[in-house]
């Protein structure tokens, strides 16, 4: 070989290489290519932790529990563990409303502030959903079904408008959620979830897909570029009625709005019966995580819960199970809001002190695969020096 060609092929390779590396490089960080700091290093460092095993998210942790609520430095979770949920789950349901004060399960937002701010500073992720009211008004909610609600929404469409207008509160909102430095906190933003169901007015029964992807691409552009909001990773969250990775995938917006897929899934049946949920779940999460893998996104269980879990041994030996060997960033548990007005029921996801699944719960707790927020913090997600 000639030192030209010696030459010539060794830039080739060098070139390659750089190439390869840059495009590593991109792929490991967030859609908005103007992400602050601490929240690319929260994408990074979210991509590591779940090859160590997955963190523990709990809904509306620190605003209340079973029997107590707005009681400080309090969670039911951590009644049980002596630790936090790693995760804590909020939802903006009702901030589109004008004047209101309360999200839709009566959480002030003044409050819901403070909280986010206290888990954030104790090393903890926040994720936020938001059940809008529908467009149409006259108190139709989020479970409102209207065809063509979706189609109102977009540029042109006759609620347009009135939409900006919700989303320029969602923005003011979240771009008042700063740390003690006065940065922005890094928020795992979850909006239109579900969307794969029948019950929403996003839904896929009331809009096509896509609508529904412009839908996203809109609230995406809107946030980042209208609003300049960077602090946002943006997750792609379905309903657990998908058979392949092809009809998870079907309502995807794209790749460049898109940082973490998701779905969520609840235990109905009694798992001492049958083994449903777990098979179900872990076939789910496999088709699911194929798509993540693919993707190279983050990837998490959205949703999930066995309500008032009548199971004493439900988490080792049915949600740990069901999960398996999945690279999950996280599982999320929805709230505890105790007795139900609407059944009369008790309505809560996670074991309260005395709890009949309270022993397996601090068994799941320490677990070397299962994360809650001590662990978390030594991760130091937010710092690129991790």
């Amino acid at each position: 070989m000639t030192e030209y060609k010696k030459i010539v092929r060794g830039l080739f390779i060098f070139l390659c290489t750089a190439f390869s590396f840059y495009s590593f490089a991109q792929a490991d960080l967030p859609c908005d290519k103007d992400a602050t700091k601490e929240t690319k290093a929260l994408y990074s460092n979210l991509k590591k932790l779940a090859q160590k095993g997955f963190m523990f998210g709990h809904q509306d942790a620190l605003a209340y529990g079973v029997t107590w609520k707005y009681e400080k430095s309090r969670s039911d979770v951590k009644d049980v563990t002596g630790d936090y949920p790693a995760v804590y789950g909020w939802d903006l349901g009702g901030i589109e409303r004008d004047n209101s004060t309360v999200n839709l399960d009566g959480v002030p937002f003044n409050k819901m502030k403070q909280f986010i701010k206290e888990g954030y500073e104790r090393g903890g992720v926040i994720t936020i959903s938001w059940h809008a009211d529908s467009p149409w008004g006259n108190g139709k909610n989020a479970w409102d079904t209207t065809h063509g609600t979706v189609t109102s929404i977009l540029p042109s469409g006759v609620n347009h408008e009135l939409f900006k207008s919700w989303l320029d509160k969602v923005a003011d909102f979240i771009s008042s959620l700063k740390g003690s430095k006065g940065e922005a906190i890094p928020i795992l933003f979850r909006p239109f979830h579900e969307l794969t169901g029948n019950w929403f007015w996003w839904c896929r029964n009331t809009c096509s897909e896509e609508e529904f992807k412009t839908l996203w691409r809109f609230v995406s552009y809107y946030l980042q570029q209208e609003k300049g909001l960077h602090n946002l990773l943006y997750v792609y969250n379905t309903s657990g009625d998908f058979k392949s990775k092809e009809e998870f995938l079907q309502r995807y917006p794209g790749d460049d709005k898109v940082d973490m897929l998701s779905f969520d899934a609840y235990q109905y049946d009694d798992p001492q019966k049958n083994d449903w949920f777990v098979k179900n779940t872990n076939s789910l999460l496999q088709m699911a995580g194929e798509a993540a893998n693919e993707k190279n996104k983050l990837f998490a269980f959205g949703e999930t819960g066995y309500e008032a879990i009548p199971y004493a041994n439900w988490w080792t030996n049915t949600l740990l199970k069901a999960i398996g060997d999945n690279k999950i960033s996280y599982v999320l548990l929805w709230r505890n809001h105790g007795l139900a007005a609407w059944n009369g029921k008790m309505h809560y996801y996670a074991p309260y002190k005395g709890q009949v699944s309270e022993n397996d719960f601090v068994q799941f707790y320490k677990l070397p695969t299962t994360i809650f927020e001590k662990e978390a913090a030594a991760e130091k997600l937010y710092s690129n020096g991790n």
